[in-house]
């Protein structure tokens, strides 16, 4: 099983990471942080990649039941939304499953937790 959904679009890139927040947003998640990865190792080491934008996104329900069941959990949080130049004029956006994630905890609590944001986050991909 794969540790990511994902879907290739094609559009400008800006506007495609607008739709990705609005489609998250609906699905419950607030984008806590946008990383510009592009800009950053452009910016510190002079490394030129395609676009590449990391959003931390979080929905504040799920993320208070995943803590409950595991202290340590905020090591995995919030779940990562990848929103990438794939080439060719392709835009691939790719969430984490965390499912996976999840399941190297071992901690069998998370699981319905995982479940939902799974289908959270695959709806929100679907969506675009």
């Amino acid at each position: 099983m794969a540790y990511y959904v994902a879907r290739s679009l094609r559009g400008e890139f800006g506007a495609l990471v607008e739709k990705t927040v609005a489609a998250l947003k609906n699905e419950g998640f607030g984008v806590l942080t946008d990383i510009d990865i592009a800009a950053t190792l452009k910016q510190k080491i002079g490394a030129d990649i395609p676009a590449y934008r990391i959003l931390g996104a979080c929905n504040p329900a799920f993320a208070q039941k995943a803590l409950a069941a595991e202290d340590k959990i905020g090591v995995m949080l919030p779940c990562n939304v990848v929103v990438r130049d794939a080439g060719g004029g392709a835009i691939e956006v790719a969430a984490i499953d965390p499912r996976q994630a999840m399941q190297a905890i071992g901690n069998p609590a998370l699981t319905e937790v995982a479940e939902a944001v799974a289908s959270r986050l695959a709806n929100a991909i679907d969506a675009l």
